[in-house]
Order: C-alpha cells, then structure tokens, then sequence
C-alpha cells in the first residue's frame, strides 16, 4: 500500500495542530456551533442525534495492521468499544465527546491516518476493488490508480467547494463491486485490442432522492490521461452545478438535464484546452505503483491437504469455505472475506477485540493486508490454504466467522435513526429481525445470491436503490413506513430497483422479506438468482403474495 512520505506527515501534524486550536476556541465559548461546523466537517466531525460522529477515511479501503490496531485503540479508549464500517469503506465512530477529537485525530495522524474530505462538498474516498491486486479477473491494479486520485484531488483548491459532494468508483474486473454504474464518476479499467490500458469513463450516476444510473461518456480514455479528463468533468460540472437548489445539485442532475451527448461534448471540448501538462508524468505514476509492488508468494500446490482434511472433519469449517473463500490469482491461496454482519449483530459493526483479532491474523497469516468492501464487510486478499483453518478458528472464537457473504443476511445498512439525525426510520433493527428469519445456514444457502440494502432515508446511504431487495424508511405521521424495491443491482449489470407496493408498517417488513424469499423459490428455475428470477417475472407475483399476507 502507499505510505505516506514526509510532507504528507508534515501536512497532517499541521492540520491536527490547527484543528487542536479550534476545538479549544469552540469549547471556550469563542466559536458558535454555527461558525465551528465548517471546521469540523472539514476534519470528518459530524454532530449526530446523541454524540458526534467522527468519520475516518481509509482510502480504496486499505489497512495495514498497525492502523486496525490503532482503529480498536479509538473505539476502546475514545468510543463505546466499536466502530462502524461503511458503504464508502471509511469507518465511523459514534460516540465521540468533541474534547476528545484532537487527541484521536493525534493518533489517527502517527499511522497516517486522517478524516480529511471525509464530508463537504468535495471529491470524498474515491473507492475500488477489495480484491485489488489478489484476483486474477483484473487488467491492473486499480488501488494505483485510486491512489493517483487521492495525490491529485487532496485539497485541490479547484475542487474544494463544489457544487455537492463527489464520489468516485474504480473497478478493473468484469465483476463490479465497486458499484462504479452509480457513483459520479465510474472507471472502469480496461486493455485495448493492442494492450493499451485505459478507461470506460461513467459519469452521472447516483442514489438519494433522483437515482441514477450513469450513462458512459467515453469508452475509451488512456489510462496516463485520466487525471486531465476527471479535471475536465469536474471544471463542467463546477460551472453548471446547481448551487441554488441542494436537491438539484448532484452531477447526476446536470448530466440529465444536458443530456449524456451534450455533457460529454463540453467534457472533449475542456479536456482540449487543458492539454496533457495536467497529467501526471511516466514517473510519478511509476513511483505511486512502486508502493503496489507485487506480493512476493510461494510457489504452492494449488491443493491443500490440510484445509481438505479440516474441510472434512468441520462441517462448519466445509460452509466458510463455500461462502467466504474466493478464488486467488496464485496457486495456493485464497482471498477470504470477513462478513461484519453476524445474525442478529449490527452490519458493519466491529468491536475493538475483534478489530485486533483481524490485525493479527493479517499480520501472522495475510501479508500485512486489510481491505474494507463497500458491503460493510472485511477482507484478507492474501491468505495460503494450507493457513485456512488457523484463520477460520480464530475468526470463529471472535465472533467473525459467519458464513453469509452474499447471502440473503449479508445486509447493508446505514445507521439510521438510532444515530443518524437526517433519518426517518430505524434501519438496523429491521436488517437484524430479516437476518433472524434465515439464521438456519441451510435455508440461506438454499436461497443463495440475495443483496438486501436498507437505508433509513431518501439519502440512501444504504444503497437501497440497487439492492435485489431494496428497503427505505419512510416516515408517515411520525411512524416508520418502510418502501421495498425489487430488482436492483450495483454490479456489472447495474439497475435501479421497482418499486413493490404501498410502504409497510415496521412491524411487516422482515415477513414481508420472508415472503418475497417463498415467492423466488417457488419461482425460480434452474438454480437462478433471486435477481435472475425477478428479471424474468416482474413484480406481479411477489406483489400479490405480500399485499394478500398483508391484508
């Protein structure tokens, strides 16, 4: 991963420093929250329904160990024992007393670590892969290129107060999971018919009250130009954005409202005047993947006796390995997932003990590597099978060894309204009463493939748009009324989810899901995805069956 070199770490000390100073003003009274909010936000410091919130950045979602470890040292010394793990693969803490801040924004900056353009109207984490640089599905590296974009676009004084705020995608597989169709900007990497590497540019993608999904703008773009293009995107974007109307102000509305063939035109026509002095020279890009240099592996049989031998003997061990065991580039390893989302836990949730089981295993067993998915989950990229039932039983005695990813209670949610003061509805209890329903692993398996994403408002933190099961909390005459949409996908086949029907009372939705679950059985042919099945039915029999329940 990139390490952060000397004026990096001079910045950082710099801007805890002058944060330290703020904080002392605030707290003496000198500031009013009105003036200090900026300040705050500015270093990822939200003030939520109980406490504030303090939003730390992981860029494309990488860890090492040290930095897990210094994370589990914030949530037990600062926090209530736990952090939360989110869709943009940053971590939050919810309990933070503002006296506090500095101090952890101290540590955060030893391991250089920060909550810089974690909020604001700004280009926030840009994210990619998990399985960066351990599938052999990509074309490149995607973390160099998301680390590119993070050198470029850190306080880059054009782009610091943008219309709205700025979310970028990055995936270099035929499998997305990066949701790259419906962020602002999606890349998508790709090789020419002659090797040349480059990018299929998306623009105009998105959730929250207008979702979208974004059109392609150029199909092509060299890979050594990108930084001059996403230049040229934002320059547009910053003369046309909607700064008179929050609602209207997303890239995604301004892209709709030109049209995908007019916006790209004035893109060309910009890139143009910019001109390749923008772009970052051979070398630059030749020392930011040095920091990604290739793992050094063993040559490996691609068999293990000794996971083929626990395999046989554990049949708990047998399902881990069916659910969070994905295939490696190299002979003799295996990218393992660490599903956050333990039957009736909160999604993305992890405890400081359990942060600290995760360090040392990617210490003792995984190449000192960390990944954060943008399903709330956890990664190890690179693990030796013959390593595996360590991993598994270590993770099992820390309460991380659930076997569900991408099963129906592999549930993304966002806070909600236990924490969130723009939410409507709780998402985490209905994501934990749904998860109850198919705590038999035998019954979740029998489902297979099923993504339910719950948001507790129109913001959509939760994804709930391109969920397959899509659910969003609504509040009617202050009760919480749940939507369900059908059909949605944030991968390669991306979709925007239909809506079901009137919204439900909280009471109804995990039975409501219960049902939708019956109807796909019932319907399914031939080992078909939930996903699959829908596509081929439509709405019309999951409606009747959950509105004929309900009444």
């Amino acid at each position: 991963m990139y390490q952060y070199d000397t004026l990096d770490k001079e910045m950082l000390a710099d801007r805890t420093a002058e944060f330290r100073g703020q904080v002392a003003r605030r707290l003496a009274g000198e500031l009013s929250e009105d003036q200090f909010k900026r300040l705050r936000l500015m270093n990822g410091l939200y003030l939520q329904l109980h406490a504030y919130m303090l939003r730390v950045a992981i860029p494309y979602g990488s860890l090492n160990p040290t930095q897990m470890r210094k994370l589990a040292l914030i949530a037990r010394t600062y926090d209530k024992g736990y952090g939360h793990f989110t869709t943009r693969t940053n971590i939050q803490f919810h309990w933070i007393k503002l006296a506090d801040t500095p101090d952890i924004l101290d540590h955060l900056a030893e391991v250089d670590m920060h909550g810089i353009q974690t909020s604001g109207n700004c280009i926030r984490n840009t994210t990619t892969d998990p399985y960066a640089g351990a599938t052999a599905e990509e074309v490149d590296d995607p973390r160099v290129w998301a680390e590119a974009i993070r050198q470029w676009s850190t306080f880059h004084p054009e782009f610091t107060f943008l219309p709205r705020k700025f979310k970028i995608a990055i995936t270099a597989a035929p499998k997305d999971r990066t949701a790259a169709r419906v962020h602002d900007i999606g890349l998508v990497l790709k090789r020419a018919r002659d090797g040349a590497l480059g990018f299929e540019v998306i623009v105009g993608g998105g959730m929250g009250r207008t979702p979208y999904v974004g059109p392609t703008i150029r199909e092509f773009l060299p890979a050594n130009r990108l930084v001059s293009y996403l230049e040229a995107v934002l320059r547009v974007y910053n003369r046309h954005g909607r700064r008179d109307n929050l609602y209207k102000a997303r890239i995604k509305i301004l892209v709709a409202a030109l049209g995908k063939d007019e916006f790209a035109r004035q893109v060309e026509e910009e890139w143009l005047k910019i001109g390749e002095g923008a772009d970052f020279p051979d070398t630059e890009l030749a020392r930011i993947r040095g920091a990604f240099a290739p793992v050094a592996f063993e040559t490996l049989p691609s068999r293990s006796e000794a996971m083929e031998a626990a395999r046989s003997t554990q049949p708990a061990f047998a399902r881990f390995l069916r659910n969070n065991l994905k295939p490696h580039k190299r002979a003799g390893y295996g990218i393992v997932e660490i599903s956050l989302k333990g039957i009736g836990e909160t999604p993305g949730d992890a405890t400081a003990d359990q942060m600290d089981v995760v360090a040392d295993l990617a210490e003792r067993f995984g190449q000192n590597d960390i990944r954060v998915t943008h399903e709330q989950n956890l990664v190890l990229p690179h693990v030796k099978l013959d390593d595996l039932p360590a991993v598994w039983a270590a993770l099992d005695a820390a309460g991380l060894a659930t076997p569900n990813i991408n099963l129906v209670s592999d549930i993304i949610a966002c806070p909600g309204l236990d924490y969130c003061a723009l939410a409507n509805a709780r998402a985490i209890p209905i994501a934990q009463h749904i998860a109850e329903k198919f705590r038999d692993p035998d019954r979740a398996e029998r489902v297979g493939e099923l993504k339910i994403k719950i948001s507790g408002c129109i913001n959509a933190c939760g994804h709930h748009h391109v969920g397959h099961i899509g659910i969003l909390g609504v509040d009617k005459k202050g009760e919480e009324y749940y939507q369900l949409t059908l059909g949605g996908s944030g991968a390669e086949d991306a979709s925007l989810g239909a809506m079901l029907g009137p919204a439900l009372p909280y009471e109804r939705v995990a039975d409501a899901v219960d049902t939708l679950v019956d109807v796909y059985l019932r319907e399914r042919r031939d080992g078909e995805r939930f996903l699959d099945t829908f596509r081929r039915t439509g709405v019309a029999p999951f409606k009747e069956a959950v509105y004929a329940d309900a009444h």
